[in-house]
C-alpha cells in the first residue's frame, strides 16, 4: 500500500469519525456505522487505529491542530494592532464558528463530559488542547493575570452557546474582554 493511499484512508476516517462523533457523541457512534461513513473495511480502520479510543484521540489531535490553526491565521490577520486587537479577534473567531451550521459546542468537553475518566488516553488529548489553547491565548494577552481571564472568558462562552445555541455569547465575552483589557 502507498503513502498516497495510507493517507488518504486516514483522511477518510478521521472526516467520518470526526463527523459522527461531534454530531452524535463517541457512545452513540459504533464501529459499523464508521466504517460505512469513511468506506473503509473494520480490519482497515483497525490496522490504521487498533481501538476506538486511539481514533477519538487522533480525531481529536487533527481537530486540535486545525482549530488552533484557523484561530491563530484569523487572530493575527485581524490583530495588527497588538495585543488588545489580538485578544478581541478571538472573540470574533468563536462568534464565527458558533454561528457555523452543526455547531455543537466544543469537542473536546463534550466527549470528556461523554466518557469522563473512563479514558485516560481522551483525558489527556483533552487536557493537552485545553493547555495549548490557553497558552495560544497567552501569547496574545499582555499578562498572565489576562490571559487567565480571557482564557475562562473564551471557555464559558463556548460551552454557554454549545449549550444556548446562540452565537451573540461570542460577542458578550469580547465586551466583557474588553472592559478587562481596559483596566489594564
Amino acid at each position: 500500500m502507498t503513502a498516497d493511499h495510507d493517507t488518504a484512508d486516514l483522511e477518510a476516517l478521521l472526516d467520518a469519525t470526526e463527523a459522527l462523533v461531534y454530531a452524535r457523541g463517541v457512545q452513540a457512534v459504533g464501529m459499523d456505522q464508521i466504517r460505512e461513513a469513511s468506506g473503509l473495511s473494520l480490519k482497515r480502520i483497525y490496522a490504521l487505529f487498533p481501538a476506538k479510543e486511539d481514533l477519538v484521540v487522533g480525531m481529536l489531535r487533527r481537530r486540535d491542530r486545525r482549530w488552533r490553526a484557523s484561530l491563530a491565521a484569523f487572530v493575527e490577520q485581524s490583530g495588527a494592532g497588538g495585543p488588545a486587537e489580538h485578544v478581541l479577534a478571538l472573540f470574533d473567531w468563536l462568534h464565527a464558528w458558533f454561528s457555523e451550521p452543526g455547531f455543537r459546542g466544543c469537542a473536546w468537553i463534550n466527549i470528556h463530559g461523554e466518557l469522563g475518566p473512563a479514558s485516560q488516553a481522551v483525558l489527556d488529548e483533552v487536557r493537552s488542547h485545553k493547555k495549548a489553547f490557553r497558552d495560544q491565548i497567552a501569547a496574545w494577552a499582555d499578562t498572565a493575570g489576562t490571559a487567565d481571564a480571557v482564557y475562562l472568558l473564551a471557555e464559558g462562552a463556548i460551552v454557554t452557546a454549545g449549550i444556548s445555541g446562540n452565537p451573540e455569547i461570542a460577542l458578550e465575552a469580547r465586551d466583557a474582554a474588553r472592559l478587562l483589557l481596559a483596566r489594564d
